[in-house]
């Protein structure tokens, strides 16, 4: 059977983002069977310009083609001044005239409770594209008190790997 390719992506370009971490920790809890990729190469994209459309830049190129690949996205991104970060929507607006994600199974990951603005603009933009939502794969990063002066950290491997799960069953069922 083939693996269930997921491709990651992170709305922020920080080397020490919470977002990104949260992709790589999805890495080692990954259900059997399925692939996930961190998309690296944000930092590369240009500013969109629809003038270039026709003769696209090779690293627009690599992003539509890791998407097209995909079976399923991942996306995990900051808030800026209470919308999507600038990295990130400037990635979607090179994919709109596409069609790459008209349909595509996508789960928002959040690295901050507080981040609810950011996340509902990426779902308007993300549903004006055509792409599939799947709300029962999403997670946020929420902090609280386990004990007095600790930290307890969620979601954890077991969330992740189950919202990863979630997300492929998702596509499955689209399947049937």
């Amino acid at each position: 059977m083939a693996a269930f390719n997921v491709l990651a992506i992170s709305g922020s370009l920080r080397a020490l983002s919470t977002n990104t971490a949260m992709l790589r920790m999805a890495q080692s809890c990954v259900p059997e069977g399925v692939h996930l990729q961190i998309f690296e190469e944000l930092a590369h994209l240009p500013l969109f310009n629809p003038d270039l459309e026709e003769n696209e830049p090779p690293s627009v190129q690599r992003l539509r083609t890791a998407i097209g690949r995909a079976d399923a996205l991942l996306l995990a991104s900051p808030e800026y001044a209470h919308g999507i970060s600038g990295v990130l929507k400037n990635a979607l607006d090179w994919m709109v005239s596409s069609g790459v994600f008209a349909g595509k199974p996508i789960a928002l990951w959040n690295a901050s409770p507080r981040a609810s603005l950011g996340l509902a603009a990426l779902r308007q933009s993300l549903h004006a594209m055509s792409a599939c939502l799947v709300a029962s794969a999403d997670l946020e990063l929420l902090i609280k008190p386990a004990e007095p002066g600790h930290l307890q950290v969620n979601p954890g491997p077991a969330a992740m790997h189950a919202a990863l799960e979630c997300l492929e069953l998702s596509c499955a069922s689209d399947l049937t």
